[in-house]
């Protein structure tokens, strides 16, 4: 006894409690990663652990009434996460809840929903998500770790194509108790992946049947979420009714969202009947994407009286953005200085001048008005690292920032763009015979058709129509439906159509599905314009491996350059703003979030309404 307590004092105890620290540390390997309340892409979560609301609510906003919202197109589906139908898409936010909830806030940061806290490491080659022991269905069924792997599976084997794609990437998933999962991310490479996980729809196992998951149906889904769907017109209306025993409405994730007792989806076939319901008050808002219409058109007697308000909102993400999309799957664009040419035949002065009274600006690139955007900026060291394996595809203005879209006179009879375009036709085996245009070898005609589908659309096909038969080009315009839009669109049967992809401050796994080379031959995914590019696929890795903000702006920056120098698009225009007109009984916070216009946000003013009808 003595001799063991001499051993442990003075230099013999410094040097046994040195000895056993080491041995620990050789021992016990990384330090276990702790539980958090969130987590961010990159850095830290804005709201502390204890947050009560975010900023972008009115924790006391009022509850009951209904939302009406008029939307343009029809459904046969309420089930949003399969290629198969046309589902109705707010069933998604409102009706089914995720693990984690986006803060609006921020680039991309989650906070707990479903699972209370998560856990990952520094390499984030695991993530694990601890379930609220409050969660539950809206039949009262608890949720458990046995759903969230169900949910893994079902969409990993059954999902749509960005589902399978990014839960694929799991190595290993495990239920550590009945309210814990983990997810081995081993081999990834995607420091996204826990936040792709965090976002995963998580249905009841208990509720779904695997075998007709990919059929569409208008049963009504048992999920999580505040809203219940209660009542169904096939391809007219879908009305959500929010469960008064929604389990997570006490969350400060939730508090001052999901105000109003009943949100009605009205479905409208034709555009111009859908803005004459809005006039005569049949739904309560929209989001107005033509700039004629929100210059003139709002001069009706409600407009007037003010019981129709119009916001100009101005959100924190990249701008969305417009462009006519080639389908590189079809031989007549596969050709590079094809479409180089008639990017230089699109008078864009012409068409923002006579059409949108001058509103509109005009990028190369896919993150306008934002720091990741590349258009305009020198590549940096990174950047030019990270292409020099592609260096002979990306053209050296493209690399210095000195490439600028093509700006002409105005007079929709420019020369000196014609006479550009025309050569690069000529190189890509093309000549004028007379008025005509014709392939050299087959004196076959330049034909295609764009497909258009509002009257926005269809002004600028024609506009362009005029543009490229100054070069012997003919291009024919047909409108269609938005139903059969969206079908021809998903299944990549056109030439071009107009396209806009909503870009956020935090771009990742998506980027595979707008512009991969697997996306490209896959149905569904939003490579409309059949991408195929090593380069691309290289910088969309890069940036999800990106530890550091400066280089994930570096990687971000690469891939527009490897984008813009593809010539896939023409740019049209950017839009800087979100117009909406609402009837004055919806109020919406003083605060706007980062991400811009938020209905969850809004509540009704007065008493709740009696039912319209249509």
């Amino acid at each position: 006894m003595f001799m063991f307590q001499r051993l442990f004092e003075g230099p013999g105890l410094r040097l046994c409690v040195l000895a056993l620290a080491l041995a620990a540390g050789l021992s016990a390997g990384p330090a276990r990663a702790e539980e958090a309340h969130a987590i961010a892409m990159h850095g830290k979560p804005a709201m502390p652990a204890d947050f009560t609301h975010m900023p972008y609510v009115n924790p006391d906003a009022r509850k009951g009434g209904r939302l009406t919202w008029g939307i343009l197109g029809t459904f046969d589906s309420l089930n949003p996460f399969i290629v198969k139908g046309l589902a109705v898409q707010p069933v998604r936010n409102y009706v089914v809840e995720s693990l984690l909830a986006r803060g609006q806030d921020e680039p991309f940061t989650l906070y707990g929903l479903l699972a209370r806290t998560v856990e990952t490491d520094d390499e984030r080659s695991f993530v694990t998500f601890h379930i609220d022991p409050r969660a539950r269905f809206s039949d009262g069924k608890q949720v458990t770790a046995e759903d969230v792997l169900f949910s893994w599976q079902l969409l990993r084997d059954h999902g749509r194509p960005n589902h399978r794609q990014y839960y694929g990437k799991v190595a290993k998933a495990e239920a550590a108790d009945p309210l814990t999962v983990r997810f081995d991310l081993a081999g990834a490479n995607d420091r996204e992946l826990p936040l792709i996980l965090g976002l995963m729809p998580i249905l009841p196992k208990h509720a779904v049947d695997v075998a007709t998951f990919e059929e569409t149906s208008l049963a009504a889904p048992v999920a999580s979420g505040p809203y219940r769907v209660t009542a169904v017109k096939p391809g007219a209306s879908v009305t959500l009714t929010r469960n008064p025993d929604y389990w997570g409405r006490d969350l400060a994730i939730n508090r001052g969202l999901y105000n109003f007792d009943e949100i009605r989806l009205d479905y409208f076939r034709e555009a111009n009947g859908q803005f004459e319901a809005f006039k005569r008050g049949l739904y309560d808002f929209r989001v107005e994407h033509e700039p004629l219409r929100w210059h003139d058109g709002y001069d009706f007697p409600a407009a007037r009286s003010g019981e129709v308000i119009r916001d100009t909102v101005k959100p924190g993400v990249p701008q969305p953005s417009e462009f006519l999309v080639f389908n590189t799957r079809r031989p007549v664009f596969a050709d590079i200085r094809v479409r180089k040419a008639l990017t230089l035949l699109f008078d864009f002065e012409l068409v923002n001048r006579n059409y949108f009274f001058g509103l509109y600006s005009r990028v190369a690139g896919y993150f306008a008005g934002s720091d990741l955007s590349a258009y305009g900026k020198p590549a940096d060291a990174r950047e030019r690292e990270l292409l020099k394996p592609f260096a002979a595809q990306i053209p050296s203005d493209i690399m210095e920032g000195s490439y600028r879209l093509p700006v002409t006179d105005g007079s929709g009879r420019d020369r000196t763009t014609l006479r550009a375009a025309l050569k690069l036709l000529t190189e890509a085996g093309y000549d004028l015979d007379g008025t005509v245009l014709r392939k050299r070898t087959t004196k076959a005609p330049f034909t295609f058709e764009i497909l258009v589908t509002t009257r926005d659309q269809e002004r600028i096909a024609l506009a362009f129509q005029r543009d490229l038969k100054r070069a012997g080009i003919e291009a024919s315009v047909r409108a269609v439906d938005p139903v059969q839009f969206d079908q021809r669109r998903l299944g990549y049967e056109f030439d071009m159509i107009q396209n806009r992809w909503d870009q956020s401050l935090s771009p990742g796994n998506e980027q595979y599905f707008y512009w991969g080379s697997a996306a490209a031959g896959n149905p569904g995914t939003r490579n409309y314009m059949g991408a195929r590019d090593p380069a691309v696929d290289a910088m969309i890795g890069a940036l999800l491996e990106a530890r550091e903000h400066t280089d994930f702006v570096s990687a971000v920056r690469a891939l527009d350059r490897a984008l813009i120098a593809g010539f896939y698009t023409i740019p049209l225009f950017n839009v800087s703003e979100q117009w909406i007109a609402r009837w004055n009984r919806i109020e919406r916070p003083k605060a706007t979030a980062l991400s811009g216009y938020l209905p969850e946000t809004w509540w009704s003013k007065g008493e709740p309404q009696a039912t319209q009808t249509k």
